[in-house]
């Protein structure tokens, strides 16, 4: 699976042991992210995130930032993203599940590092439900 991912300065840490963790798994990864913890604005790392997802050039998205808030709102500004603020292991199976989640959103100050990848395990490894969901996931986008 390729899977793309990007991160602002409180991300920095959490990125390379996710993207580590990835391609231990057999995963191609597409980093956007910035790799020192020199203050950035992160809309210049998660937007190439969301067009890599929004265009197929990537099968999921992982974004990172201090409260996964800013990174969210950037990547769901993409017609075709469903970025997903997930703080547990449950909301990201609820997201992928009930909502079709094709980023996830992590707020790295606010998890432990073993959390976060089991996050990113749970989001790659749950399905979406469809069916009754189907209908609600096609009224999310405006266009």
């Amino acid at each position: 699976m390729k899977i793309s991912i990007g991160n602002d300065h409180a991300g920095v840490d959490y990125k390379a042991a996710i993207t580590a963790h990835l391609e231990k798994r057999g995963h191609q990864v597409e980093n956007h992210g910035t790799n020192t913890e020199v203050s950035v604005d992160y809309p210049d790392f998660i937007h190439p995130v969301a067009h890599d997802v929004e265009t197929m050039l990537a099968d999921l998205g992982i974004i990172i930032c201090g409260s996964g808030n800013g990174a969210a709102m950037t990547a769901n500004k993409h017609q075709k993203v469903r970025a997903a603020l997930c703080w547990s292991k449950e909301i990201v199976a609820l997201a992928r599940q009930h909502n079709n989640a094709n980023i996830l959103s992590l707020p790295a100050r606010y998890l432990s590092l073993p959390q976060a990848i089991q996050m990113v395990d749970t989001f790659l490894e749950t399905d979406f439900e469809g069916g009754r969901h189907e209908n609600r996931v096609q009224k999310i986008a405006c266009s």
